[in-house]
């Protein structure tokens, strides 16, 4: 008799093999609670708006802004043990933090998840939670590779405001590190269907 999928035993993941896991090869993977997520897997699209804001957040006008890809996990205390974003940036000196022989940045102002099928849900709830919980964190950014939409998050105080664009014709207002980023710009070199 053949067993459902559902009935197979699940392989749950301890922390050490994570780290080693992390250490073999160039394939990212996030931990959540004995789950492994590779973070590598991204599409075309993906990988261009990625690259693209990067770029966009590499040259900012008035400010000192260090920016990283998806390959600089972020410590959040609140989903051990990091998180791996598609980009972020630090206004002034980086601050990193050893987390199973992993350097893991403390102090990004700016934090960028570009929406994949697997991880949409993740990004929106969980993940944006935990990085909002991150002092340094100012801006949280939400982009869609399916259609121009960007959600974008900006802590006030304590609260959080959201706003979201979808126009290519409209400036993204980076408030932290005081910069504008065409939409147009994002989603440059990307045709959708």
């Amino acid at each position: 008799m053949i067993a459902h999928l559902k009935d197979l035993p699940h392989h749950r993941y301890t922390l050490k093999e994570y780290f080693a896991l992390e250490h073999a090869g160039d394939a990212r993977y996030e931990y959540w609670d004995g789950d492994l997520l590779c973070m590598s897997d991204s599409a075309e699209r993906h990988d261009r708006i990625s690259e693209n804001l990067r770029t966009r957040l590499a040259t900012p006008h008035g400010s000192h802004c260090l920016t990283y890809s998806g390959s600089a996990p972020i410590k959040t205390p609140e989903l051990p043990p990091y998180r791996h974003p598609d980009a972020s940036a630090v206004s002034g000196k980086p601050v990193f933090d050893q987390i199973g022989g992993i350097d893991v940045l403390v102090n990004p102002i700016i934090i960028i998840e570009v929406l994949s099928p697997g991880t949409e849900h993740l990004d929106k709830q969980e993940k944006r939670r935990a990085y909002q919980q991150l002092a340094s964190v100012e801006e949280y950014l939400i982009v869609s590779q399916d259609a121009p939409h960007i959600t974008q998050y900006c802590r006030h105080g304590s609260h959080w405001s959201r706003h979201d664009s979808g126009d290519l014709k409209a400036a993204l207002q980076l408030a932290s590190i005081n910069s504008e980023i065409l939409i147009s710009d994002i989603y440059a070199g990307v045709t959708f269907d």
